[in-house]
């Protein structure tokens, strides 16, 4: 005979509906640009530096510039949401390894310089080599400046960012280097390697994006729904029509050029839909306190 339920199960609520969590008080367009200019930069370096090992100057041009142009133009983006330029400097007065915003600092910092360095050698013809060791040593610092934002936002309490600290950085990456090779479609006949990292690098960021949607529970919700989720499909939709225009484009200059706009409004939009989802999980408590008791009730399970 089976047991009747007396009381039906509680609906979710929290104290008077407020959030449980304070939502970042980051500011719109500022946090989403830093990550998306951030990541430009730190996947334009490395593609630089490969351009210059192996003999593509007009590629290797692009990318420094791009580098230089998006690491400068992310530190204002930075300062200009932190309100006040000291407030930066003051990140780097002392260096500390459990801090992502520390060990940030410390990656946009010489990487900002490195590529700034190249860049004027670049544009100017002095110092050749200094160029291309200030080239090298950007791109060395690349891989870390297209993740790290990642990083910094999966530590925080905002559960639609923390849950995803696994494929949150594979997300930032694929983005990164689609925006780059998008960047690189725009050097013509030196474009080959940047084409195949514009394919790559999209198709890693359409990949790791729906595996991030779907594998982190109920906080996965908010990227799906929402402006977030009207954000994010649009953002899959630029990223694959920039991925295939750069696969089928080969032969048409027009058609590389639209494939690099298209690839880099993609990953601008990707970075304010993800920021945007966390926003809203940090705002509405159900997707912080109904996977804690998720978690405990899992707990209690376990013999």
């Amino acid at each position: 005979m089976s047991e009747r339920r007396m009381v039906p199960d509680a609906e979710f609520n929290s104290y008077y509906g407020q959030p449980v969590i304070k939502p970042p008080v980051w500011k719109v367009p500022d946090v989403p640009a830093y990550l998306y200019l951030g990541g430009l930069a730190g996947a334009s370096a490395p593609m630089a530096a490969l351009a210059d090992a192996t003999g593509r100057p007009v590629l290797r041009r692009i990318g420094r510039i791009a580098s230089a142009l998006g690491a400068t133009a992310s530190v204002g983006a930075l300062i200009h949401d932190l309100g006040k330029p000291e407030r930066f400097l003051h990140m780097l007065r002392v260096f500390k390894p459990t801090s992502p915003l520390s060990v940030g600092s410390w990656i946009l910092a010489p990487f900002g310089s490195l590529a700034a360095a190249a860049a004027a050698s670049e544009l100017t013809g002095i110092a050749p080599r200094l160029g291309s060791a200030a080239g090298a040593g950007a791109g060395l610092l690349g891989p870390a400046m297209t993740t790290y934002t990642a990083v910094l936002l999966a530590d925080t309490a905002v559960p639609a960012w923390h849950e995803a600290y696994r494929q949150l950085p594979v997300v930032f990456a694929g983005s990164a280097l689609a925006s780059a090779g998008g960047v690189g479609l725009f050097a013509g006949a030196e474009a080959g390697p940047a084409r195949r990292m514009a394919v790559l690098g999209a198709a890693v960021e359409l990949g790791a994006t729906e595996v991030m949607e779907r594998s982190i529970g109920l906080p996965g919700e908010t990227y799906r729904t929402g402006r977030a989720g009207t954000l994010l499909r649009v953002a899959r939709g630029l990223a694959a029509a920039g991925g295939l225009g750069a696969l089928l484009g080969r032969r048409s200059r027009v058609a590389s050029a639209l494939s690099g706009v298209l690839l880099n409004a993609g990953a601008a939009t990707t970075r304010f839909g993800i920021f945007e989802a966390g926003m809203q999980s940090a705002r509405d408590p159900r997707y912080t306190v109904v996977p804690q008791r998720q978690r405990l009730a899992q707990a209690a399970a376990v013999p």
